[in-house]
Order: structure tokens, then sequence, then C-alpha cells
């Protein structure tokens, strides 16, 4: 079992992360979301962007991750390569993530512009134990 995978859908990116542990199905979800978008391996971890996001079940938890991180590529233009989720943990009725993302500003004459992400969805979403771990399967509309 690898960090992701992509899986059959007919219009959109539909992607299964893997992880020993929530953080690091978490941080390979973000991975995968990424390598849609561009080859990671040639993203050069230089800048930092802290991520805090809050979730009222696992599954919401992962939207808005997904979301943050989105956002700032969005945004700032940023793509990242390296991932790391200092914690996911239950605080009152909300799940609260924090994490961090290195990359750098998407440059076409160094990185492959591959198909971009306009959202996160719920649709086929799902937090499952397996037996090697975690299992995230979600979608990206594209």
């Amino acid at each position: 079992m690898g960090k992701f995978e992509f899986l059959d859908h007919p219009s959109d990116a539909y992607i299964a992360a893997y992880g020993r542990d929530l953080k690091e199905a978490f941080e390979n979800a973000a991975l995968a979301m990424f390598e849609v978008m561009t080859d990671t391996k040639s993203v050069k971890p230089v800048r930092k962007v802290e991520i805090r996001v809050n979730g009222y079940d696992l599954l919401s938890l992962l939207y808005n991750w997904l979301e943050a991180l989105l956002y700032h590529y969005g945004v700032q233009n940023l793509v990242f390569s390296k991932f790391k989720v200092n914690y996911i943990k239950k605080e009152r009725d909300a799940y609260v993530l924090k994490g961090e993302a290195w990359g750098e500003e998407f440059d076409p004459s160094r990185h492959e512009a591959r198909v971009e992400v306009k959202a996160v969805t719920y649709s086929l979403m799902e937090v499952k134990e397996g037996r090697g771990g975690i299992i995230l399967k979600f979608v990206l509309d594209i």
C-alpha cells in the first residue's frame, strides 16, 4: 500500500489516501491533492504555511484541511510538496487539526501544470479504519 491512489471516476479526481494513523493519512491526502495539480517532486519545500482547522466530525475536518490548503493555492499561487500534521484531537464538540505545509510559488517554467482543482467535495467521502491503518476517500472537483 502506497501513500495514495487515484480511483475510477467519470469526471473528477477520486482519491484514496492511506496512513498508519489519521495524521499520516491526512498528510497523504494533501499530497495527493497537489499531485493532481502538479508533479510534487518538482516543488521545493522552501516556504512554510501553518494550518489550523476545525471540523464537527472527521469528514468535515478532512474537507476543511484540504480546503485550507487549496485556499493558499488560489490566493497565493502556492503549491506544496511536504505536509506535517502535528495533531488531530477532539476538543469539546469539534475535532481540531494543527499542521504545516511546505512548498513554493507555482512557476510554470519549473512546475508541470496538470489539472486545476476547483473544490473539495463531500461526494463519496469516507474515513475508514482498515487492517493496515486509516483509509481516506474523497472527490476533488476538477
